[in-house]
């Protein structure tokens, strides 16, 4: 079975879930939080490099107040749980997004174990936090813009290199997979510079409802599709016998 170095996942369909089940929106991101940990071990255990997930977006702050109050604490109580359990898997905390928009009682923790699981190598679990791609992008145009003016940078230099090294995920390979739940079929403003070649699978269950098992049908899944990049088929099993040549 192939396993993708670099998965993200759009964790769709909490509150939705949660009214389904004559609940509260706020129940389905608690249970949520709880497939977080089954998936973050489940990666690491397949050998998952980096983890991405899509954790709160830019567009999530027109929320109501409350429920943006409860993720921010589940955000909390999340990253100091599983802080242990990080650093016992190797597993290194990182964060993209706008992070400063976060309120401080989140921010501090978040930073706090970021910081102590700097050293981790076996897995990155990367959370997209106060995220958008489309700012992401501006901000990484703006920033090879600066360059240019102050002379460090000449326009014919820009290419995808340079622009892929000043976006968030500048340490990060591209994702191979990207997978999302609740059955919605759009990428909502997620990776889309990192998301041009990646396979897509989007699963008809809610965030909640997806388990380990899920993600091992999505990984076989995975493993059946031919990334062709643009060439033949005949080109690309020729380039691949010839990287297998001594």
């Amino acid at each position: 079975m192939r396993i993708p170095k670099h998965l993200a996942i759009i964790m769709d369909g909490n509150g939705r879930w949660a009214v389904s089940q004559g609940k509260p929106r706020t129940y389905g991101h608690e249970i949520g939080t709880e497939r977080v940990r089954e998936i973050v071990t489940a990666c690491r255990e397949h050998g998952v490099k980096v983890l991405t997930l899509y954790s709160f977006s830019t567009e999530n702050w027109k929320r109501p107040d409350f429920e943006i109050s409860t993720l921010m604490n589940i955000l909390k109580s999340y990253v100091l749980s599983e802080r242990k359990l990080m650093l016992n898997k190797g597993i290194r905390l990182h964060a993209i997004g706008q992070i400063d928009r976060l309120p401080l009682y989140a921010r501090l923790p978040l930073k706090k174990v970021m910081k102590d699981t700097s050293h981790c190598t076996d897995m990155v679990l990367n959370l997209a936090l106060s995220y958008g791609s489309r700012a992401e992008i501006i901000q990484a145009v703006q920033s090879l813009a600066q360059k240019v003016k102050e002379g460090s940078l000449e326009v014919q230099d820009i290419d995808e290199e340079r622009l892929s090294n000043s976006l968030f995920t500048a340490s990060m390979p591209d994702p191979d997979l990207l997978i999302r739940t609740s059955g919605e079929s759009r990428l909502s403003n997620f990776l889309l510079w990192q998301a041009a070649y990646s396979e897509l699978i989007i699963r008809p269950e809610a965030w909640p409802e997806f388990d380990k098992n899920s993600l091992e049908q999505c990984f076989v899944e995975f493993s059946k599709r031919e990334r062709r990049y643009g060439m033949t088929s005949a080109q690309l099993q020729s380039s691949q016998e010839g990287e297998k040549r001594p």
